[in-house]
């Protein structure tokens, strides 16, 4: 393949899309207190302004005590389980502090242009730190300096050509997971393609096909590198958008269980971005999972209405509460949100979401606004 100069997206320079601390602290005080309804008044959408919030700081030692286990004299760092009231205060401290503030936003939208008569795209591999909670920062992979990666959006039957440039200190590929590309641009080295090498620059050009919810990530040294945060949502819109369902929301919720933990969207709770809605709106749900281990996605008090598996149209649609997702599976389900309230969205391995420290891990949020 030619090589090509590429140059790399902005790096995120802060988080946007989530709703403001404040609000939200003020909808599960009165929650307690039996106030949802009229709380829920009060609630700012995800596109609420980040200067509005009032986060916790980015390392704030009391909530990284809990959430690392610092606090515990224990040799092996695990936090001694609370009981009694020392529990309910620990997992208060925890839940109040959602959505905490970190550094770093995945998922951003990744730009393109026309060049040749196809959709140009430029990912880069790069070596990063990324904070997953308050305090607990790791080394990650990252594409174009997020977890997950940049969202690729392109239309069925569309010619693409991505330019990956490869700044790792290792060797990487990139498999285009759901794609029906021709064999060479499948991207699994010494199989379809040599590796691509640190500082070089490989390109694939294929037609996006089939339409539908896909991946793209890295197939080389992949247990590393994918659950190192090399990965990001491919999303093919079909030719005919009347094959999909309407919807007023796209929404990715993306699990992972290697980079720093146990993550939705490249984050722990209650580093986690919460999602909402206002009441009456169909939220579009995409779930992937990008991890080694099989993800229950559990919504409490709303249905989903799954329609495809893996971007295939499901010929029976169905509804469920508890979706399970297996590792590499894309699953696409409607939420009509028709019930006001702060609506806990977890998965249902409840060691990946709950423990005597209070939540953590793969624990979010649908916050449904009258």
């Amino acid at each position: 393949m030619p090589e090509v100069t590429a140059t790399p997206a902005r790096e995120p320079d802060g988080r946007t899309d989530r709703i403001a601390r404040r609000t939200l602290l003020g909808v599960v005080g009165a929650w307690t207190a039996g106030g949802l309804g009229v709380a829920l008044l009060g609630l700012t959408g995800r596109g609420a302004s980040a200067a509005a919030a009032s986060p916790v700081p980015t390392h704030d030692p009391r909530l990284h005590a809990i959430l690392t286990g610092a606090a515990s004299p224990a040799a092996t760092g695990t936090p001694r389980p609370a009981t009694g009231a020392g529990h309910d205060q620990v997992h208060e401290a925890v839940t109040k502090a959602f959505p905490a503030k970190t550094q770093g936003q995945g998922l951003q939208a990744l730009p393109s242009s026309i060049v040749n008569g196809a959709r140009q795209f430029d990912l880069v591999c790069e070596q990063i730190k990324w904070e997953v909670t308050p305090g607990n920062v790791v080394d990650a992979y990252a594409y174009n300096g997020q977890v997950p990666g940049p969202i690729m959006r392109v239309t069925e039957g569309e010619r693409v050509r991505v330019r990956v440039t490869n700044k790792l200190d290792d060797s990487t590929a990139v498999h285009w997971h759901g794609q029906r590309v021709k064999n060479e641009v499948d991207g699994v080295p010494f199989i379809t393609q040599p590796p691509i090498k640190p500082g070089e620059t490989y390109t694939y050009e294929f037609t996006a096909r089939p339409f539908g919810s896909h991946m793209y990530h890295s197939h080389h040294n992949a247990t590393a590198q994918v659950g190192g945060g090399m990965l990001g949502p491919l999303l093919v819109a079909p030719k005919d958008p009347g094959v999909d369902p309407r919807y007023d929301k796209d929404e990715l919720f993306i699990f992972n269980d290697s980079l720093g933990g146990l993550t939705i969207n490249g984050k722990g709770f209650p580093a986690t971005a919460p999602y909402t809605a206002k009441l009456g709106q169909r939220i579009r749900f995409r779930f992937m999972n990008e991890g080694q281990l099989i993800h229950p996605a559990h919504l409490h008090g709303l249905t989903l209405e799954v329609f495809a598996r893996d971007g295939y149209p499901l010929p029976q649609p169905f509804k469920c509460d508890t979706l399970n997702v297996a590792p590499g599976e894309r699953w696409d389900a409607i939420v009509v949100a028709d019930e006001p309230g702060v609506w806990a969205f977890h998965c249902h391995i409840l060691g990946h979401a709950e423990g005597s420290a209070g939540m953590f891990g793969m624990v979010t949020a649908l916050i449904v606004s009258a």
